[in-house]
């Protein structure tokens, strides 16, 4: 017999006490360090100094965790932020916005190609944008687990009943409703799949900008897609014909089919392959450079 709903009861926390340690929390910790891991392999592979690797971790997650509070800040909720400032400081109380992270992390890749790899920024991105949709789709399962971030009431057999959120107890209640959550991680999943694939299996970094603009065209496409069927994230939203997270995913879907577009009409650039990182130079090398 096929169920007519799902109850979904998942409790947020691992275990508490004295530290306590959330799924959210694991699950982003869990994405950054196969994310580096990834990223690790590509640099390997292609030859880069080992040391770009640490920098690149620093300035991504500085931007990633800035980035994502600025965004709900400005995008979401400024109307109450402008008057409570401090507040700003406050990210244990929630509040972060994915769109605002992309915008972090593409400040944070053009300041890290200028300052330290001196190359064409799109060859970072090519390669971090493959980890950050493995990420993303991590992140979205943390969503799950607090219970947050969920769709329209809905009829289907898999639609949830999250029984432990306080929206849904007040709005919903005796009502399924689509786990949003879990369609997002499975586009997000999906992507980083086929972004393995163009990079290991077709050399797809050959092409600058390809793997980039695969990311920001799924990923958003997939973003506005969904947020037909899921609630508003704050209140405003509710007489806007297409929400905040919609309109914010436009300008990253034709950013992302211009630099497919890009790629594909210009020619193949050869990379080489050594499949180690590139050797250290020893200070008195380096000064006889100079």
């Amino acid at each position: 017999m096929i169920p007519e709903y799902i109850t979904w009861n998942a409790d947020p926390e691992i275990f508490s006490g004295f530290i306590t340690v959330r799924w959210y929390g694991l699950m982003f910790a869990i994405g950054f360090w196969l994310g580096f891991n990834i990223v690790a392999r590509m640099f390997r592979r292609e030859g880069a100094p080992e040391r770009w690797l640490g920098i690149l971790l620093i300035y991504v997650g500085i931007a990633t965790i800035v980035g994502s509070r600025l965004g709900h800040v400005f995008f979401y909720a400024w109307d109450y932020y402008s008057q409570h400032p401090w507040k700003i400081f406050a990210t244990w109380e929630g509040g972060l916005a994915s769109h605002g992270g992309a915008i972090g992390v593409i400040i944070a890749v053009l300041l890290f190609s200028v300052f330290v790899t001196r190359r064409n920024p799109l060859w970072t991105f090519d390669r971090l944008t493959v980890a950050i949709a493995l990420v993303g789709g991590l992140i979205r399962i943390g969503n799950l687990m607090n219970s947050e971030i969920f769709g329209e009431p809905t009829t289907l057999p898999w639609g949830f009943m999250f029984v432990r959120s306080a929206e849904w107890n007040n709005e919903f209640y005796g009502l399924a409703c689509h786990p949003t959550q879990i369609y997002e991680a499975m586009c997000y999943f999906g992507l980083f799949a086929l972004m393995m694939w163009m990079y290991w299996k077709r050399n797809a970094g050959e092409r600058p900008g390809l793997l980039f603009g695969t990311f920001l065209t799924v990923t958003f496409g997939a973003r506005f897609l969904i947020e037909f069927i899921k609630n508003p994230q704050e209140d405003f939203e509710r007489a806007m014909t297409l929400n905040m997270g919609q309109c914010l995913s436009i300008p990253f879907i034709i950013g992302g089919i211009l630099l497919i577009i890009y790629a594909l009409s210009r020619p193949r650039q050869k990379l080489e392959y050594p499949g180690r990182f590139a050797p250290v130079e020893s200070k008195a090398k380096s000064k006889e450079a100079k």
